[in-house]
């Protein structure tokens, strides 16, 4: 059974003691997660260390970097590697979050490199995809993903693509004024999955876990994540609110 996710993006926000409160009350606040389901905080650099340390012998929680960098060292001020991130016992990563593929300008080539270099230190890639509104209204999403996942996922084997979660940004509906329904969630997740089972064969596909990314809150959660090829969520705004984050790990599958 694939593992059923609850992945928080704090992207950049808290400070340094609101995200260590932040955390404590959301960990202390879980009931119980079975084996098939996973709790996971992406927080920001400064703050990898500290909350490593605080889930460390928590069942099925664990601490993700945002982004790391497609090198392994050299002089790129400011940036962080994998190496790094596997000296310190993170094994997540977040890989071409819409937000750095538009900021950052980072490209599908890029992220194989990332990609890549988190498997080769067994750090579990949080590969994220999706398409932008303009995408959307010409019709185009599936093959536009479907690209994305071509490019920067479909050089690896078969062992390695089921060590990667996928998570799909519907672009087109976070801060649009836009909503994106859980039919159309349920829509591109069962087409992804389409695509990997054409490409892997349907018994590694149904081994992947799809994560949907597109404002998932507590109120809409359990609906979300009631569809067949939905394995979660990744949160953003929604994430930082504990009350509001526990109401979506309950409703994992």
């Amino acid at each position: 059974m694939r593992k059923q996710i609850a992945a928080a993006n704090w992207k950049m926000n808290k400070t340094f003691q609101d995200g260590k409160d932040l955390l404590e009350t959301i960990v202390n606040g879980i009931e119980k997660l079975s084996s098939d389901q996973q709790v996971i905080f992406a927080v920001p650099y400064p703050y990898l260390m500290v909350s490593k340390k605080s889930i460390d012998n928590k069942h099925n929680i664990f601490i993700a970097a945002q982004n790391c960098h497609h090198k392994t060292s050299g002089a790129y001020t400011g940036e962080v590697s994998v190496d790094m991130l596997d000296s310190i016992g993170i094994n997540h990563c977040v890989v071409g979050h819409s937000e750095r593929r538009e900021y950052f300008h980072e490209s599908n080539a890029e992220l194989a490199e990332k990609v890549n270099l988190c498997l080769s230190k067994s750090i579990t890639p949080i590969f994220c995809c999706g398409e932008p509104l303009n995408i959307r209204e010409e019709g185009i999403q599936n093959s536009f993903v479907e690209k994305q996942l071509n490019d920067s996922l479909f050089h690896l084997n078969a062992e390695d693509i089921q060590r990667v979660v996928i998570a799909y940004e519907p672009i087109w509906a976070i801060g649009t004024g836009k909503t994106a329904s859980s039919d159309q969630a349920q829509e591109m997740h069962a087409h992804l999955r389409a695509v990997l089972a054409h490409k892997y064969g349907m018994q590694v596909a149904e081994n992947i876990s799809i994560l949907y990314g597109g404002s998932v809150k507590g109120a809409n959660a359990k609906e979300i994540f009631s569809q067949p090829d939905v394995d979660g969520g990744l949160v953003g705004g929604a994430s930082l609110i504990s009350a509001e984050f526990l109401q979506i790990i309950n409703a994992l599958k």
